[in-house]
């Protein structure tokens, strides 16, 4: 008896059938995106240190939400309050 067959015949479960064949594309399309990104290493051998070809002018993270770092004032007071 094929998939189509028992989901024909009990269509109370094509929802889950839709809701595990997206959340089966989704986690195999990240692993293909974390596989292309330089901070995985896949071969030890042929690139032993990839952290030396890493592009600094490139960001390394998918969602970057401050962009520049800002000190904040009652830490450093903090700091200057303990030294």
């Amino acid at each position: 008896m094929g998939v189509f067959q028992i989901l024909m015949k009990k269509k109370e479960l094509i929802p889950l059938a839709v809701i595990m064949t997206v959340a089966a594309g989704g986690a195999s399309s990240f692993a293909v995106y974390s596989f292309c990104k330089s901070d995985v290493i896949i071969d030890r051998k042929g690139n032993p240190e990839p952290w030396e070809n890493v592009d600094p002018s490139v960001p390394q993270k998918l969602l970057t939400i401050n962009q520049e770092w800002k000190p904040i004032e009652e830490l450093q007071k903090v700091r200057k309050a303990t030294k």
